[in-house]
């Protein structure tokens, strides 16, 4: 009865976790249109209301390790939690611009520290048959997450100073999960000593043999310091090669900007803006669910492995197609950031014109959601203020937070009149029919992206990363690696309007191809398989093997 108690906390802790990190990567993208018209907000200043919570979470990733390694896992999910409900006050109270990026930067630190807390806290708290499935609900958390946050900035938007609601609900599922380990175990995993927790039954961490040879060899954990992640000792660089490795391929086979055109992909294929705005948010995150969930299944019976290398195969198929179906179609990309001065200025005007074939086409001036984690993420939905009263849609995001910062993708929205059709020059019927075809195949391939990215690169390189180092660097280790997950996505977002203008759309997405066929070779000679292994069984492992 308590290994099953325990087993449904640790659930529910990993999944209120993703979700209230889902939710603010989100919520944002509704909230800043109100922002922007109360706080009177620059261009700038949206820029950094979005990306302070990235400040925040950096911050969390240099110093968030040292927490989770010396002061115990469940103690720095309960501080996170603490730091998240004092961050979502500030927000919910914020009278200044300042107060708010204030709000931003402490909930950007709280759900970075619990967010690697949590991956680690449960891997270690589950037996290994079943922590593929535990840590992926992390990842299933997240997506619902998301949509949770553009259901409510739907819900909310009409509604006068609504995202002070939007930023205070958040308060609720942090409250949940402070409550839910309270009643969990204060170590998880007594490496060292199997006859505390362990043989209470609270903690089915191995089955009977793995727990009797445990016993015959007790499992000595050792101490590392940080340095030591760098030296052959115990294996620890190839380890962190294969952590790097993961998060760099995360991100570098373009993940954070694949989905920066699925709104401009779902006019091309004919859907006007109102279904646009909503088929691109919440049809996308839908995707993104489902595909969690089949990932969370196979954890454990396909593994790790399996699981990686096929994703990275269709990613790597589905931009290659997209590359090449936009080298016949092309699509009319256009940068826009232009800040909304009075409840009036519902509009920008675009910097460079858009296309003849967009009559009346207003663009949106809101800055993207920052969006996923990791993440894993998906789309950025949200309604517009303006006069017309009509959906801009807004561009969708990863998991795995980003902010293109100085630099905005366009953000088409009809106004009235107008009509979306294809972009260029006026197109006989078999070419508009070609186009059509063209379109849909890019369509599809991004919701093969969407679906492959769900499976493989988003849950299991949490997943991976949070058994493969020794329990005493784990913390550290962890957040090392987020470190350079988070600064990589920092990167890729703002350099990819820059590189587009460098060589082109097109071959923007065969390049991440290119990347993602590195990835499946780099995941075939260097990441282990570890379905159905102890954490101790890995760490032996890894430390014998050259």
């Amino acid at each position: 009865g308590r290994a099953l108690l325990v087993l449904l906390l640790s659930a529910t802790v990993s999944l209120l976790g993703g979700l209230i990190f889902g939710y603010e990567l989100g919520i944002i993208s509704g909230a800043l249109l109100q922002l922007q018209t109360d706080f009177q907000l620059s261009c700038f200043k949206q820029e950094v209301v979005v990306s302070a919570i990235l400040i925040g979470a950096l911050l969390a990733s240099l110093v968030g390790g040292i927490l989770i390694d010396r002061h115990g896992r469940r103690r720095a999910i309960l501080v996170s939690n603490l730091v998240l409900l004092v961050g979502s006050l500030i927000l919910t109270l914020a009278r200044s611009f300042t107060v708010l990026v204030i709000g931003r930067v402490t909930v950007g630190f709280a759900i970075s520290v619990s967010s690697m807390a949590c991956c680690i806290y449960v891997s270690e708290m589950v037996a290994a048959h079943q922590r593929g499935l535990l840590v992926s609900l992390y990842e299933a958390g997240i997506t619902v997450g998301i949509l949770l946050s553009y259901a409510l900035n739907y819900i909310l938007a009409e509604v006068d100073e609504g995202w002070r609601y939007m930023f205070g609900l958040a308060i609720a599922p942090t409250a949940m999960q402070f409550l839910s380990i309270l009643f969990l175990p204060v170590n998880p995993v007594k490496l060292s000593s199997w006859d505390s927790d362990c043989q209470k039954g609270l903690i089915p961490l191995q089955d009977t043999e793995g727990r009797a040879a445990a016993k015959r060899e007790p499992y000595q954990e050792k101490h590392y310091s940080f340095l030591d992640l760098f030296r052959s000792r115990d294996n620890m660089r190839r380890r962190t090669l294969v952590g790097l490795g993961l998060v760099l391929f995360q991100q570098f086979t373009g993940q954070p900007n694949v989905l920066g055109y699925a709104s401009k992909i779902f006019h091309s294929v004919g859907f006007q803006s109102n279904s646009s705005a909503i088929l691109a948010s919440v049809g996308l995150g839908a995707i993104k669910v489902v595909a969690t969930l089949v990932a969370m299944a196979l954890a454990d019976k396909a593994g790790r492995r399996v699981l990686l290398m096929a994703g990275c195969v269709v990613m790597a198929i589905s931009v290659t197609t997209i590359g090449l179906s936009s080298r016949m179609a092309p699509l009319a990309m256009a940068r826009d950031c232009k800040a909304a001065t009075g409840p009036n200025a519902s509009h920008g005007l675009s910097q460079h014109p858009l296309p003849p074939l967009l009559p009346q086409a207003a663009v949106s001036p809101v800055p993207p959601a920052s969006g996923a984690v990791r993440s894993q993420a998906g789309p950025g939905f949200a309604v517009t203020r303006s006069l017309t009263k009509v959906f801009a849609s807004t561009q969708s995001k990863e998991v795995v937070p980003n902010s293109s910062l100085t630099q905005k993708r366009d953000l088409v929205g009809e106004s009235g009149k107008g009509t979306l059709g294809s972009t260029g020059p006026p197109l006989g019927a078999a070419h508009r029919a070609q186009h059509t075809v063209l379109n849909w195949i890019t369509l599809l391939s991004m919701m093969a992206f969407v679906s492959a990215f769900s499976v493989g690169f988003g849950p299991m390189t949490w997943l991976v990363l949070s058994e493969i180092y020794p329990a005493g660097i784990r913390g550290r280790a962890f957040a090392f690696c987020n470190s350079f997950n988070w600064a990589a996505n920092l990167l890729i977002s703002l350099s990819f309007l820059d590189l587009i203008d460098a060589i082109g759309f097109s071959w923007m997405f065969l390049l991440y191809g290119l990347m993602g066929v590195m990835a499946v070779i780099f995941i075939y000679l260097f990441v282990p398989e570890t379905k159905g292994q102890s954490l101790e069984e890995i760490d032996q492992q890894f430390s014998r093997k050259r």
